[in-house]
């Protein structure tokens, strides 16, 4: 009897124990408590610390460490910040010409922007800087740590990176004023349209369109495909990345928004049309393509309109959204995630290539003349249609055009994966439009 009284007793101490503990956890600080706790700490940071700051220090630090702990991407944007977050999308900036977020207190290279100062220093996606002309950058926040970066132009800036399997080291850049042309374009191996995007912004759907209006009017509609090159891409423009993969769609979802309202959520979807008329098409993704050249790949691969060959790209598949302060800057908050037409997250994920290649480097071997074919033995028959092929490219010209695609062997397999597509689809149309034979005709009535 003793036993269950106390073991009653035991059990009656318990459930209170939860039940306080239930209510404590129930109860949230209240919220004037804490701006009252904010106060305190800002008076006494202003009246203790060893050097003299302002009021306007102490309180822009607080709003921004508030917006970066909830992720690397969410952040407030001072008046100058703002400013130079518009030149960016506009295609003209001052700096260095490089995406970078923070990881780890260090600063992550996202990727290097085309023909910049960073680029042609050989900066690579994935690369960590970790001192700004000696200083480390520990302790930084990403828009310090990019304010660092920034200064007037000719003037010169010292990086200490720290790549994965190499020996940390230096390098120096010259600022320079960051033009970009995001949209570069070539006609390769004679009918193959080279489409390069560097970065999402204003009016790149009308470039991507020009371009391959101009390839099919150069090449008389011989154009045999597409390779869209979406490498060390950082993103850019939402709207810019839906609407260069509407031109390649006929209909279906292109990306799907999604925040924590069900409500909210944001569908876009492809309009009629593809320019391209069903050529092949061949996307190349890595590690520095993120956010919007994630949507382009992802949304072409889900509806088997391009082949993405490469390597997996970063997985930003969150969207910011940038609200006005008015005269005091603007706060960039991560208000939903991105999916792709088949209900994929990007975030954290990436898109994975449907063909894994990695960056190598190709050479030809030489084969000492050990290899003999028919042309070379005595007395072997000439070709009759030699005498056609003078007006053809030499064989000097077509080892100069591989030599020139084995320096890219990412390029080199998109290209060729392009010419298989091609000449498969070729194929099929002669054998639909072939006319029946004799013998066809015969089997049949058999």
């Amino acid at each position: 009897m003793l036993k269950k009284l106390v073991l009653s007793a035991v059990i009656v101490v318990m459930s209170g124990s939860i039940a306080i503990a239930a209510a404590k956890k129930e109860k949230e600080p209240d919220t004037y408590e804490m701006l009252n706790l904010f106060g305190e700490v800002m008076e006494r940071a202003k009246a203790t610390y060893v050097e003299d700051v302002t009021d306007q220090k102490l309180i822009e630090s607080a709003i921004n460490g508030m917006l970066t702990s909830l992720d690397p991407h969410s952040s407030y944007l001072d008046n100058k910040s703002f400013a130079y977050m518009n030149e960016q999308t506009k295609g003209k900036f001052g700096g260095l010409g490089i995406e970078v977020t923070m990881d780890n207190g260090l600063v992550l290279v996202i990727s290097p922007i085309d023909d910049t100062p960073a680029a042609k220093a050989g900066i690579k996606a994935g690369d960590y800087i970790t001192h700004i002309d000696g200083e480390t950058v520990i302790g930084l926040n990403l828009n310090e740590a990019v304010s660092k970066m920034r200064g007037k132009i000719g003037t010169k800036i010292k990086l200490s990176i720290r790549r994965a399997n190499t020996k940390p080291f230096d390098v120096t850049l010259k600022r320079e004023e960051i033009k970009i042309k995001s949209v570069k374009t070539e006609i390769k191996d004679d009918n193959i349209l080279y489409i390069r995007i560097s970065s999402f912004a204003e009016e790149n759907d009308k470039e991507v369109s020009k371009a391959v209006a101009n390839a099919q009017k150069k090449l008389k509609g011989k154009l045999a495909g597409i390779v869209i090159d979406v490498r060390n891409n950082p993103g850019g423009l939402l709207d810019q990345a839906v609407e260069v993969s509407d031109l390649f769609l006929d209909k279906g979802e292109i990306v799907s928004t999604r925040s924590r309202n069900e409500e909210d959520t944001v569908k876009y979807t492809a309009t009629e049309g593809d320019i391209a008329k069903g050529l092949p098409i061949v996307v190349i993704i890595n590690g520095g393509s993120a956010s919007a050249s994630e949507i382009l790949a992802g949304a072409l691969q889900d509806h088997h309109r391009a082949v993405v060959i490469g390597e997996k790209s970063f997985g930003k598949g969150s969207v910011q959204t940038v609200i006005p302060l008015g005269e005091y800057g603007a706060m960039r908050i991560t208000t939903a995630r991105y999916y792709t037409p088949s209900g994929r997250s990007i975030q954290a994920k990436g898109i994975e290539p449907d063909i894994d290649v990695k960056p190598a480097k190709v050479e030809l071997l030489e084969n000492y003349g050990l290899n003999i074919t028919e042309s070379e033995l005595k007395g072997a028959l000439k070709n009759e249609e030699d005498a056609k092929d003078n007006g053809k490219k030499s064989q000097a010209d077509e080892d100069t055009v591989k030599d020139e695609q084995i320096e890219d062997y990412q390029l080199s397999r998109a290209l060729d994966l392009v010419k298989a597509l091609s000449l498969y689809g070729q194929q099929g149309e002669v054998r639909e439009q072939e006319p029946e034979t004799e013998s066809d005709k015969t089997a049949e009535a058999k």
